[in-house]
């Protein structure tokens, strides 16, 4: 297993305690995570991702309610919702993860961990998920940047006054 994928099982194992138990579990799970790998790139790359995804699960759920069109997110199997958190954190936090590749990892670790079907379940919400990313992306590039020319007049801007 490559050092990448043994972070975001560990990562995921890690963000399954803490949906569980919550707070009772905070204090354990950087012993956890240290007790779960020998590899300190291992090891670095879990704690970031479970720091970053926990930390991130308010924005991560909203893009997954979005995305996920029909399904609750507190309905969804556990499993499920943290490979979601997860892969929806890399996709918008992460620009040193590729999109498809935190989008196929996530389909691999719900064929690994959970139901049968949910690898075409994690698969369709991501594609979604991406698709919603990049438009907020583009949308704020778009309002970041003014358009060649000079600046752009709004409907509600009565433009200079004379």
């Amino acid at each position: 297993m490559k050092r990448r994928e043994q972070g975001r099982q560990i990562a995921l194992q890690a963000l399954y305690q803490l949906d569980v138990r919550r707070e009772e579990v905070g204090p354990e799970i950087v012993e956890f995570l240290r007790s779960s790998t020998t590899d300190p790139d291992v090891y670095f790359f879990a704690r970031r991702l479970t720091e970053g995804a926990w930390a991130w699960r308010a924005q991560a759920d909203r893009l997954i309610r979005e995305a996920a069109e029909h399904w609750r997110i507190e309905r969804m199997a556990t499993i499920d919702r943290n490979i979601l958190r997860l892969a929806a954190y890399e996709i918008s936090q992460c620009p040193d993860i590729p999109s498809r590749v935190a989008i196929d990892q996530a389909i691999e670790l719900a064929k690994r961990f959970s139901a049968a079907e949910s690898g075409a379940f994690v698969n369709g919400v991501l594609d979604r998920v991406l698709r919603i990313v990049k438009g907020e992306e583009a949308a704020k590039a778009a309002e970041a940047s003014p358009a060649p020319g000079g600046p752009v007049k709004k409907a509600d801007d009565p433009g200079p006054q004379r």
